[in-house]
C-alpha cells in the first residue's frame, strides 16, 4: 500500500482546499404555473411533477 514519505505543508492543502466551492443552485420554472424550482424535483407551489398533479396543495 503507498504510503506519503513527507507531511504535506498546511498551505500546500489549504491551496488544494481553495478550490472546494459550493455551486449555486440551479433553478427552472415550472411548466404549470411557472414559478422557480429545482429542476427533476416536485413543484412546491402547485404540487406537479413532470406535467403530472402528484401532491394536493
Amino acid at each position: 500500500m503507498a504510503v506519503p514519505k513527507r507531511k504535506k505543508s498546511r498551505s500546500r492543502t489549504r491551496s488544494r482546499r481553495a478550490q472546494w466551492k459550493a455551486a449555486p443552485l440551479t433553478l427552472v420554472a415550472c411548466d404549470n404555473c411557472g414559478q422557480t424550482k429545482v429542476p427533476h424535483h416536485l413543484c412546491e407551489n402547485c404540487g406537479t411533477y413532470d406535467r403530472r398533479q402528484v401532491v394536493e396543495v
